[in-house]
């Protein structure tokens, strides 16, 4: 008696699928291991923290006006005033 319905159901083109034909199911395992590569990527970022290129920390741009401040003071291109105004407008 099987054998008669697994006749009759290959006689009206459906398999053990029901008609499906494995179809587009692939693209569910290929979506979902994307997405299984992409939580294991941000999980790695996410515990290794920020990065930085490698060198001396940055530093405080005031440490800089300080410095040209200073050469100017030395070339004489500023007053003793000007130098003490502008080193206090830095503070």
């Amino acid at each position: 008696m099987l054998d008669a319905v697994a006749i009759l159901a290959d006689a009206e083109g459906f398999d053990h699928m029901d008609g499906w034909d494995g179809g587009w199911i692939w693209l569910w395992g290929v979506v979902m291991m994307a997405l299984f590569v992409v939580l294991i990527v941000w999980l790695v970022r996410a515990g290794t923290g920020p990065v930085h290129p490698p060198g001396p920390a940055p530093r405080d741009p005031t440490d800089r006006a300080r410095e040209i401040l200073a050469e100017r003071y030395a070339r004489g291109e500023l007053s003793t005033e000007e130098y003490r105004e502008r080193v206090a407008e830095l503070e």
